[in-house]
């Protein structure tokens, strides 16, 4: 019996696309491994505001993941679990934590760039609109991180514990806000 040939309807997910999803929504599972980690790091530190702070972030990049799960099967897709690399598990000290974090944020900037470039390489309109959220969630990201390694900067070079307690409370204050729903 001759194998099962995948017929693509008019208007499904473009497979080159799909593969590419596939590939991001594994890259946010891991982003939210990441967080979880630091989470988990701070924590045992005693910087608990931190660690909400990095669960906070952990749970957005989780929802980022499933926005993009969601998306492939709205278009007709299949999303495909695939294994989520283990994370760093600890850091010198916050500043370095937050280092790690910018890295990967502009890292995460860079495949969704590569995302939008494939979408349009591929004409797929609704793909490429699809995108323009993250698009925009990178730029927030980005900002994030780098803004709170600007005062780990600033703490480290005044030497100032108390300063460090008063950026770790509040960071505790940080409240998670669910996406909104995605329409297609």
């Amino acid at each position: 019996m001759a194998p099962a040939r995948k017929v693509t309807p008019k208007g499904a997910m473009n497979p080159k696309l799909e593969k590419a999803i596939n590939d991001q929504v594994n890259a946010e599972f891991y982003s939210a491994y990441l967080y979880l980690s630091m989470s988990s790091w701070f924590d045992s530190t005693g910087l608990k505001g931190f660690a909400s702070w990095e669960r906070i972030q952990a749970m957005e990049e989780r929802d980022h993941a499933l926005k993009f799960f969601d998306y492939l099967c709205a278009r007709g897709g299949r999303a495909l679990m695939q294994p989520v690399e283990a994370p760093p598990s600890s850091w010198k000290n916050p500043q370095d934590a937050f280092e790690a974090q910018l890295e990967h944020e502009l890292k995460v900037t860079g495949l969704i760039n590569n995302l939008v470039d494939l979408a349009m390489t591929e004409k797929d309109h609704a793909t490429v609109n699809f995108l323009q959220w993250f698009v925009s969630e990178q730029v927030e990201e980005e900002e994030n991180a780098r803004t709170t390694l600007d005062q780990l900067k600033m703490i480290s070079q005044e030497k100032g514990v108390g300063l460090l307690y008063m950026l770790d409370k509040e960071m505790a204050t940080r409240v998670y806000t669910p996406p909104a729903p995605t329409t297609s």
